[in-house]
């Protein structure tokens, strides 16, 4: 599996001469000078958040689906949209934000202010992936936001270990509507099909024990076809109901959260691959900030540095140091290619 940053990104979000290796050694006063004067600002206009409804009709949006599947260890398997059959159908999609069209004409995994990258399952996902599996977290009763979630794999995980609610954000409402919302119904319907297999299995053993199992076999052999599975539809699934969606950026994104009554507090916040812009720090620690209970964990996953845009690990950590907030602790470092790591944030006891 292959994976590319092509940014496109506005002049003024980064200068490429702030970006060399030379900007990871400095300490915290040359970060403070680059990031917080020049990269506060986005280099597109705000992107109001919205939350989405599942669609009425799920059996639509999977017409001719064609998925792919992750296991890794003893995880559960995740199901998500084929990326390269998604990419070759975008113009059977509904697409307001026309990112579709866009990123396919300029060949670009990510157009800063107006696609984030959400449509890609990026490597470090695959990272928080295999460390969860270590862990063996499961997740019991916790609210859990999956913040950036694009394919949605770690918050679909987190249903599926027996997380109580699970909130889906990303910057784009295609992204929730075209691949988030489908990658989870995907699973939901995955689930009802283990049942109905457990569920013939069942019956299958009582034949048996009855006389009949000699019959069963002799009706395969003959060619008729096994008993259809039931038809469920996957939107009245229990995992479903314990989800939320929401399109748009951090800084209005909380702003929709914190109205709702009552306002939520998440026992675990992932984010995987949301560091590459510095412009972008500011609201996303704030959104954490706000958002995270008080003996709640952020899991973050990114690489250690991102060319072409500036941001990086060392670059954030400063930020958080800075701001006196968080701590930052280190579960896993990879050692090979460009750096990858997940790094876990909490409240310091004194805040």
């Amino acid at each position: 599996m292959s994976f590319c940053f092509n940014f496109d990104v506005h002049a003024e979000t980064t200068n490429p001469q702030d970006v060399d290796g030379n900007v990871l050694q400095k300490g915290k006063n040359g970060y403070t000078a680059k990031c917080t004067e020049d990269n506060t600002k986005p280099a597109e206009p705000v992107k109001e958040a919205r939350e989405h409804l599942p669609p009425p009709d799920p059996h639509i949006i999977l017409t001719d689906a064609v998925s792919e599947t992750v296991t890794i260890g003893t995880l559960p398997p995740l199901h998500f949209l084929n990326e390269t059959v998604f990419e070759k159908t975008v113009s059977e999609r509904d697409d307001g934000e026309k990112i579709l069209s866009r990123t396919t004409e300029q060949r670009s995994d990510l157009i800063s202010g107006v696609y984030e990258g959400g449509l890609k399952v990026w490597e470090c996902t695959y990272d928080l992936l295999e460390l969860i599996e270590k862990d063996g977290e499961t997740f019991g009763g916790k609210a859990v936001l999956d913040l950036g979630c694009g394919a949605g794999l770690l918050g679909i995980l987190a249903l599926k270990r027996g997380a109580r609610q699970v909130h889906f954000q990303d910057y784009n409402s295609t992204v929730i509507e075209q691949l988030t919302v489908p990658n989870l119904i995907l699973n939901c319907q995955e689930d009802v099909d283990s049942e109905d297999d457990e569920e013939g299995r069942s019956k299958g053993k009582i034949q048996g024990e009855d006389g009949d199992k000699t019959k069963v076999k002799e009706e395969l052999k003959e060619g008729n076809p096994p008993p259809k599975k039931r038809v469920i539809d996957p939107s009245q699934h229990p995992l479903l109901a314990r989800c939320h969606f929401f399109s748009g950026d951090w800084s209005t994104f909380l702003t929709l959260v914190l109205e709702k009554d009552p306002p939520p507090k998440y026992d675990i916040i992932f984010t995987s691959e949301t560091i590459y812009n510095t412009a972008y720090y500011p609201a996303l620690h704030e959104t954490l900030h706000k958002l995270l209970a008080v003996d709640g964990l952020v899991y973050l996953a990114t690489k250690s540095h991102y060319f072409g845009v500036g941001g990086g690990l060392h670059l954030f950590e400063t930020f958080v140091e800075e701001r006196g907030i968080f701590s930052v602790d280190h579960l896993w470092d990879g050692e090979e290619g460009l750096q990858r790591h997940v790094v876990v944030l909490r409240f310091k006891k004194d805040t």
